[in-house]
């Protein structure tokens, strides 16, 4: 017994070495140590964004040649957020409620999760998080919230990895069902997310010395099938790439290619094997902060014909290999132009003739507070088309923003379209083939309360 006493004494004495000068410093008082004694921080905080639209144009046209449809539309929306997180140092805890709706709608008072998760981190790098995230990789082509569409996009995920030293490295785990176990307890079909499962992993470098990152990205997506729970199973798409970013003081140049294969699925239909790419580049000249230009080129593949949409359905073609690129879950109006004209509207039958998108722009800082830029986008499909051009229009695109302070922007746009004959075919729009676009976003993002203990 005086042999485990005395090995005891030890082991706490040596603890209470270790632990010394811990103590020793949160004893003083310094701000310093100050801060370290509050390890725990909490913060809420209310987000408002008023957006409203006007557009003209571009409506497709009914099936019913009776029907009348008005060529533009006015309406308003309100998107409200709060957030409450807590941090220590290995722990953090988020929420974010949310509602958005047009204004006069009847589901106004709806509220949803946007997010809500619990994120630990060790000392070495290592970190796992578990729950609703809203993800974000590299420029966001091919995950991102696509804020700007009001509701914007969130995960339900096991995220877990490592940061440090230049290296990144994550894996994204998801797995979705409607319910608890019920009948048809592995169906999913019309649920928060739009996928069944789904399998990430990506890695990003940044050369120490040379302002150059690279990222490779893996993502493997089930899409339901069997149409009303009847023959229910998992479809896999894959979607794989990289992205590499050069930002040498005032020049940023990007550039991005991904491959997508596997199954294609329509209407918890399978509809055959997809294989198709994109590619991108962009340059971003800044000479200083006060103005700066940039330009590139995005090219997405599409489909040579209309596809049969489901068996027995009407079509030109059935094919056996499906071309069209699709952008997943990325933030398409980053790209695209801030209409998002082609990859939120269906083309004609589920048309998916790719996307040729050729651009221009300036931006400038006149006074500190306020930003104004200007774009230029040549449109085309990649499909060659028979007794059609291959161009689809062009896009002018104009943006202000001005902060008020801090916590409070006011941004509006204006965008016009002029479109060809080609566009009024796929997209069966108005007969004058013009589409413009104007809208204003007003957010309010105040911190409300902010402690540390």
């Amino acid at each position: 017994m005086n042999a485990l006493s005395h090995a005891y004494t030890a082991v706490v004495t040596v603890a209470a070495m270790l632990l010394a000068p811990v103590s020793v410093v949160a004893q003083t008082d310094t701000p310093q140590a100050d801060t370290l004694q509050k390890a725990n921080q909490l913060t809420v905080g209310l987000s408002f964004m008023g957006h409203g639209e006007v557009r003209g144009g571009g409506l497709p046209r009914p099936a019913d040649k009776e029907t009348v449809v008005e060529a533009h539309a006015n309406f308003l929306l309100g998107r409200l957020r709060l957030s409450v997180g807590y941090k220590r140092k290995w722990l953090e805890l988020q929420a974010v409620i949310q509602n958005k709706a047009v204004w006069g709608t009847k589901g106004n008072m709806a509220l949803n999760l946007y997010e809500g998760y619990a994120r630990m981190k060790a000392p070495c790098g290592l970190f796992g998080q578990l729950g609703r995230v809203a993800l974000a990789y590299d420029d966001e082509r091919i995950i991102g919230p696509n804020d700007f569409a009001m509701a914007a996009l969130s995960h339900d995920v096991l995220r877990f990895g490592y940061e440090g030293h230049g290296h990144k490295a994550h894996a994204i785990l998801a797995y979705n069902q409607n319910a608890e176990n019920v009948n048809l307890g592995t169906y999913y079909i019309s649920g928060a997310q739009p996928y069944k499962s789904m399998q990430t992993v990506w890695y990003h470098y940044d050369v120490p010395t040379f302002p150059l990152g690279a990222s490779l990205l893996f993502m493997n997506i089930g899409l339901q099938a069997g149409q009303n729970g009847v023959d229910a199973h998992t479809e896999y798409q894959q979607v794989m790439g990289a992205y590499v970013n050069y930002h040498p003081k005032w020049l940023t140049l990007e550039g991005s290619y991904y491959r997508q294969i596997g199954q294609q699925v329509d209407n918890e239909l399978a509809i055959g094997k997809i294989d198709a790419w994109m590619a991108s580049v962009k340059a971003t000249i800044k000479p200083n902060g006060h103005y700066g230009f940039e330009l590139g080129y995005d090219y997405l593949s599409g489909d040579d014909y209309v596809s049969v949409p489901r068996p027995g359905g009407f079509g030109l073609v059935r094919h056996v290999v499906h071309k069209g690129f699709s952008p997943v879950y990325g933030s398409r109006t980053k790209f695209y132009g801030l209409m998002d004209y082609f990859y939120e509207s269906a083309y004609i039958n589920g048309f998916t003739p790719g996307l040729q998108n050729a651009f221009v722009g300036a931006f400038c800082k006149p006074v500190p507070k306020l930003f104004l830029g200007a774009a230029y986008h040549y449109l085309a499909v990649t499909t060659k088309l028979e007794k059609l051009d291959s161009t689809l229009g062009h896009d002018i695109e104009l943006l202000a923003s001005y902060r008020f302070s801090p916590d409070v922007s006011l941004t509006a746009g204006f965008s016009f379209m002029i479109g060809t004959e080609t566009m009024d075919r796929l997209k069966q729009g108005d007969d004058d083939k013009h589409v413009s676009w104007g809208w204003f976003s007003l957010n309010i993002s105040p911190t409300l309360f902010k402690t540390r203990w």
